[in-house]
């Protein structure tokens, strides 16, 4: 290692003495530690953003199944929509055998937060009206507060009425006073 320029001697100056030789010495060893700590630090930057492999795990790692469906749904804002897809799955468990024998879910608006039930006779859509408080309050501890606000009851849904010969254009059968 050549001694720094500063200490070179000049024509005329007194020769360095051993303070100075250990002076520069302890200068260039610093010099030399300082660049050391950079690479090491360098080296640690790299493997923290995935630049380099090694023993300790990181973001390339295989990972469960259910931890990584887990991280899609979160990552893409589809928590609400598949815990919802999960109670029309289990809306006999949510809602019990005999109501889920006569009600099922049709659809689910999420900006509005309103799921729709389809009755297959008005009396079983009357009966869920009384129990809609109940069941959004029931729904709502399965999925998380606020997901479900209001649940909208539809009764059987019946075939058009288009018997008979006459019939005045726009009308909507016999139930149609003002034709």
């Amino acid at each position: 290692m050549s001694e720094p320029a500063e200490h070179s001697p000049e024509p005329g100056a007194p020769a360095p003495t051993g303070a100075d030789l250990a002076r520069s010495a302890l200068r260039a060893a610093r010099a030399q530690a300082r660049q050391r700590g950079e690479q090491v630090r360098e080296k640690r930057e790299a493997k923290r953003h995935g630049l380099r492999s090694g023993a300790r795990s990181d973001g390339r790692d295989p990972v469960p199944l259910g931890a990584a469906l887990n991280r899609l749904l979160t990552e893409r804002g589809w928590e609400s929509s598949a815990a919802v897809g999960g109670v029309m799955g289990r809306w006999p468990q949510i809602v019990g055998p005999d109501i889920a024998a006569h009600c099922h879910p049709s659809s689910y608006d999420e900006a509005a937060a309103v799921l729709t039930v389809q009755c297959d006779s008005t009396a079983w859509a009357t009966q869920l009206r009384w129990l809609a408080r109940q069941l959004v309050a029931r729904l709502n501890h399965e999925l998380g507060h606020g997901t479900v606000r209001t649940i909208k009851v539809l009764g059987p849904a019946a075939p058009a009425r288009g018997y008979g010969r006459l019939r005045a254009p726009g009308s909507k059968g016999p139930g149609d006073t003002w034709g």
